[in-house]
């Protein structure tokens, strides 16, 4: 028979096993919770590093902002791809049926034109005068009008000098615009010829019965090297 007294024993042996085995498994959680906790923060901490890391060397050249001349012109105060930057100087401007046509030219500046499927970097030659930027914008919202086409045509006397499509542009810092890379023959005054095409677009009724031929403006403007 077991009597109260080793009854008491083995009960209080029990509790004690027991109360080791939570002990140790609890001890167990513990260290895999801590090792658990430690994988995480490592993983987080490595792909924070790597996000950073990736952040950093995908940058390949900071964006050169532009500042304001005393004239009101943006300009930049390095050069960009060797070239020397010049002020952003409007050449002229006109309206068009409440289409603002606006010419103006800035330092010259590499781009990248897109066709569906691939790009192609357009870097301006070491004599390149001028980025050509003609901008279409409504004359009453100042809202850029995209889906047009512009041709640009530069004479001096009666030698044409420059005769190229106006990409259709985005830009950061100049905003949508229709641009080239231009290069003249020397200071000088030159007649600046666009041709803008209509916006091939569905319209709202305010653009109603506007814009429907091809338009051409004409200007002259003074070109001087470095501004």
């Amino acid at each position: 028979m077991t009597t109260p007294h080793r009854f008491r024993r083995i009960a209080l042996r029990g509790a004690s096993v027991a109360a080791v085995a939570t002990l140790l498994a609890g001890c167990a959680t513990a260290q895999k919770t801590a090792s658990d906790m430690a994988k995480f923060t490592s993983s987080t901490t490595n792909s924070s590093s790597m996000s950073m890391s990736s952040g950093s060397s995908s940058t390949t050249s900071a964006m050169i902002m532009p500042t304001t001349d005393s004239n009101g012109g943006t300009v930049t105060s390095e050069t960009i791809g060797g070239l020397k930057a010049v002020p952003t100087t409007v050449l002229a401007s006109s309206t068009w049926q409440g289409m603002r046509i606006t010419a103006e030219a800035r330092s010259a500046v590499a781009f990248d034109v897109y066709n569906g499927t691939s790009e192609q970097e357009v870097k301006p030659g070491p004599n390149t005068s001028f980025h050509l930027m003609v901008m279409l914008t409504d004359a009453q919202t100042a809202v850029a009008i995209p889906y047009a086409s512009v041709w640009a045509t530069i004479t001096r006397g009666s030698n044409i000098v420059y005769d190229e499509r106006q990409w259709p542009m985005i830009s950061r810092y100049m905003g949508p615009h229709y641009g080239n890379n231009v290069t003249l023959s020397g200071p000088g005054t030159y007649r600046l010829s666009l041709l803008v095409s209509p916006p091939v677009a569905a319209r709202h009724l305010e653009y109603a019965n506007v814009w429907l031929k091809p338009h051409r403006v004409n200007f002259t403007f003074r070109w001087k090297p470095g501004y």
